[in-house]
């Protein structure tokens, strides 16, 4: 398992129906190592803090391993490394076995799995497509966010080590599946709000499935 690629970005403000709109959703692959800090890579930074951001969504990961599923999918010329607004493309992590409290060694840094991520409105700015948000659910490609638990530098090329796996072992899928109805297995429902790295929000949306 390796790290791929690095990208960041900073909010820029775009014409989206005639409306502006601030989006840091366009990330841009960068050399050399950087920093991971507690919120955010150096030189990344989050448009709408209020629902993007913060310590259980400080860093972004998504498997390059997806990318030509959507080559074949988009009409995009070109699709770069980033182009999902992922901070780390990554080989060799997948939703269906990343689990929920794993803790993943890259470079010097330490990053934990919290959560996948719910799409919203950027991601068809980004592809100009308005349709954008069911593709991305109905490919069941969420990717993982990350917090971190230590700081550190990172690079491309790097290798990624898992070096704690969550006993619950409940994976970044299973909470898709929970959170968009695919699955109503009750075992793994609560299995899942009992998870202390699942941000509350999380644990009280998946309560009000179990209640």
């Amino acid at each position: 398992m390796k790290l791929i690629s690095i990208n960041v970005g900073r909010p820029r403000i775009v014409l989206w129906k005639g409306t502006q709109v601030s989006t840091a959703i366009f990330k841009s692959p960068v050399e050399g190592a950087i920093d991971v800090k507690q919120l955010n890579l150096c030189g990344d930074r989050q448009a709408d803090l209020s629902v993007h951001g913060g310590p259980y969504k400080a860093v972004y990961g998504y498997p390059s391993e997806h990318y030509p599923y959507w080559r074949q999918q988009l009409p995009q010329p070109e699709l770069p490394w980033g182009a999902f607004g992922e901070n780390l493309t990554t080989e060799g992590l997948f939703e269906d076995s990343l689990y929920i409290g794993d803790q993943v060694r890259i470079g010097t840094a330490l990053l934990q799995v919290t959560q996948p991520r719910v799409p919203c409105y950027k991601i068809t700015i980004r592809f100009e497509r308005d349709d954008m948000i069911k593709l991305f659910i109905e490919s069941n490609t969420s990717g993982f966010y990350f917090s971190v638990i230590e700081e550190g530098q990172v690079a491309a090329g790097d290798t990624i080590e898992i070096i704690h796996r969550d006993p619950a072992k409940v994976s970044v899928a299973d909470i898709n599946h929970l959170y968009y109805r695919t699955s109503r297995d009750q075992v793994l429902l609560t299995r899942a709000v009992n998870l202390e790295t699942l941000p509350e929000s999380w644990r009280d949306h998946l309560r009000q499935r179990a209640g």
